[in-house]
């Protein structure tokens, strides 16, 4: 029985530790001016909610007893290193060697502009002086409350390289005095574009797994999307944040029709539409609308969010508006063009006109650099070509598409259908 009670105060500590510490870390990193400081201060309270909770029970509000136990912490530090002082300065009080009065300065501050804190920690995180992967790592354990060893099953790499990249991160941000704040004009909006590509990557890594044996993986998309909602409340006057909330609120909807009972992919015109998640679809649609509002429908993300709309929209496969997909993907493709936006258009076409026009669309890609070794351009191509009846040519693309695929359940798909299409010879 107290084995039990232990092991329900972890997991709430768990659960408690990954919805308050972004908060957490925040507040503190304005003060430090230094996220990993900032990090290692956070981790100490929590180590103290270990040692005490299962005792003690867990507080009422236990997110403001971490904010306490980080706020102790955080003098601390300022004693041992002999800025208890300077802090005052910055803070822009008078000078009082007063231990209490110490207290009472950074508790104030502490408890000051958390949403600001927040806004500062994700600009941090993502911040351009970090490799991609840096940032993607950085921000899953600031902001998304991951321990190393999550991110590490989630990304299939080791936990050591992981650890690697987070420690390197925290060292390139300190060693380059990026400041914790957010940033003005033209630099803005730059950070803001970094910030997005951060949250879009995890949320497409959890959506269509690169490599492993998993199709989906459920947990990134929904840290990706609470990362999204907190920056949509952040930032309302932002568009392009709206439109990544509606992308990634509509494509959610689909995931308990995207997986069989056993694992295996169900592609999008085979899927049970009963079971999209309404609500998400709503959410979506309105996250889109705001975007519009805001004069950002044209904005990449928005435009994306626009097509994935045209399915949600649609009760029956049959009843997808292909021709406004197949538009839409031509106006993302002169405003963010690219051999990927390219390929989507050549199926939307394909749906719309017929499956010889995607095929032209295609075969004019198949010497893009970029799409060399990218399983989806062989995969694009033989279902196409399957449905020409070229059933040769489709079987020798999807095994090479199958090939390519560093997913065991999409490599299993792939060669299912190159089997189909032997059986047709």
């Amino acid at each position: 029985m107290a084995s039990e009670t232990h092991g329900q105060t972890q997991r709430a500590i768990d659960a408690v530790w990954r919805i308050e510490s972004p908060r957490l870390i925040a507040g503190l990193a304005r003060i430090v001016r230094d996220v990993g400081v900032a990090e290692d201060l956070a981790q100490d309270a929590l180590v103290a909610a270990l040692q005490q909770w299962p005792e003690q029970g867990i507080p009422r509000n236990p997110g403001a007893w971490l904010m306490a136990a980080g706020k102790h912490r955080a003098i601390d530090y300022f004693r041992r290193h002999k800025l208890l002082e300077r802090k005052h300065e910055e803070l822009g009080h008078e000078l009082d060697a007063r231990q209490e009065a110490a207290v009472d300065d950074l508790e104030a501050a502490l408890d000051d502009d958390v949403g600001d804190d927040l806004l500062r920690l994700v600009f941090t995180a993502c911040h351009p002086v970090l490799t991609t992967e840096a940032r993607v790592s950085l921000t899953l354990r600031l902001l998304g409350g991951l321990t190393t060893d999550e991110i590490a099953r989630a990304f299939l790499v080791s936990e050591p390289t992981i650890a690697q990249r987070i420690v390197r991160a925290k060292r390139t941000l300190a060693d380059r005095k990026v400041p914790f704040e957010v940033p003005r004009g033209a630099d803005r909006a730059a950070r803001l574009s970094s910030v997005l590509e951060v949250i879009y990557l995890i949320f497409n890594e959890g959506y269509s797994a690169t490599a492993g044996d998993d199709w989906m993986r459920p947990g990134l998309c929904e840290d990706a999307l609470r990362l999204g909602r907190i920056l949509a409340a952040l930032t309302p006057q932002e568009p392009e944040v709206h439109g990544l909330v509606a992308l990634m609120e509509i494509q959610a909807s689909r995931a308990k029709a995207r997986v069989s009972g056993s694992g295996e992919p169900i592609l999008l015109l085979e899927q049970n539409r009963a079971l999209w998640d309404l609500l998400l679809i709503r959410r979506g649609l309105a996250a889109l609308a705001r975007a519009e509002q805001l004069g950002g429908a044209y904005g990449v993300y928005a435009l994306q969010a626009a097509i994935a709309a045209c399915h949600a929209r649609a009760l029956t496969a049959e009843e997808t508006d292909w021709t406004r997909i197949a538009t839409l993907y031509a106006t993302l493709a002169t405003i963010a063009p690219s051999p990927i936006v390219e390929l989507n258009r050549a199926v939307a076409l394909a749906m719309a006109v017929g499956p010889a026009a995607g095929l032209a669309v295609v075969d004019a890609l198949r010497d893009e650099p970029p799409l060399q070794r990218y399983h989806l351009l062989p995969s694009v191509r033989a279902d196409l070509l399957f449905k020409l009846e070229r059933f040769d040519e489709a079987r020798r693309e999807f095994e090479r598409a199958a090939g390519l695929t560093r997913n065991a359940r999409e490599r299993d798909l792939l060669q299912a259908r190159a089997a189909a299409c032997a059986a047709r010879l």
